[in-house]
């Protein structure tokens, strides 16, 4: 996990504002097999939103750590059912969020 200084997740959460979910949790929960397709998703993007279902049983709280606990991916923001994940892409074609990120 990336430790992100307040300007950083500013910068994130400016980028992230006009993004729609990609991602939903619901009432199956939270596997190991959803964060790797969660990774496999965002070593492309680098920034992501997901959002939680009605039906799920998980507070945003919880999937934030679970997600933390089992990847690489920092949770830039929290806003009701909605979170915004953050990794740095490994390939650098993918690599456009993560760049200026380091210039802040």
């Amino acid at each position: 996990m990336l430790q992100l200084t307040g300007k950083q997740k500013r910068f994130l959460r400016s980028k992230a504002n006009t993004l729609s979910p990609i991602f939903s949790v619901g009432k199956n929960g939270l596997t190991q097999v959803w964060v790797n397709e969660l990774v496999l998703a965002i070593s492309k993007r680098e920034l992501v939103k997901i959002s939680l279902q009605q039906s799920a049983d998980e507070s945003a709280k919880d999937v934030a750590e679970f997600i933390q606990a089992h990847s690489d991916i920092t949770v830039a923001q929290t806003i009701g059912r909605t979170l915004v994940l953050f990794l740095p892409a490994q390939e650098d074609k993918y690599k456009r969020i993560s760049v200026e990120l380091a210039k802040i």
